[in-house]
């Protein structure tokens, strides 16, 4: 590591294009995550036979989760309370 560097040319991150890219998508974090070795490769064969990068396929897979999760949680409670709406039921025949 050096003691001092030279900016001097450096450019800012408006002229850079995959910065620019970044902040034009609404913005992405860093993370670092640990992922099972046949899950990792398996995302990679996916992305590459769609032509896509492997974390743009996680991210895909993980967004159409919590909309799925969205539908998935409206038709839990529904079920729920069917059930308890007929357990009421069978309670006050009695």
């Amino acid at each position: 590591m050096r003691n001092e560097y030279d900016f001097s040319q450096s450019k800012p991150a408006s002229e850079v294009p995959h910065l620019v890219k970044l902040q034009a998508q609404g913005g992405k974090t860093r993370i670092t995550m640990y992922v099972d070795d046949d899950v990792l490769a398996a995302f990679r064969t996916q992305a590459e036979e769609q032509g896509i990068g492997y974390q743009t396929a996680i991210n895909q897979v993980l967004r159409d989760y919590l909309h799925q999760g969205e539908s998935t949680l409206e038709n839990l409670l529904r079920k729920v309370i069917r059930e308890e709406m007929q357990l009421s039921d069978t309670t006050h025949c009695r």
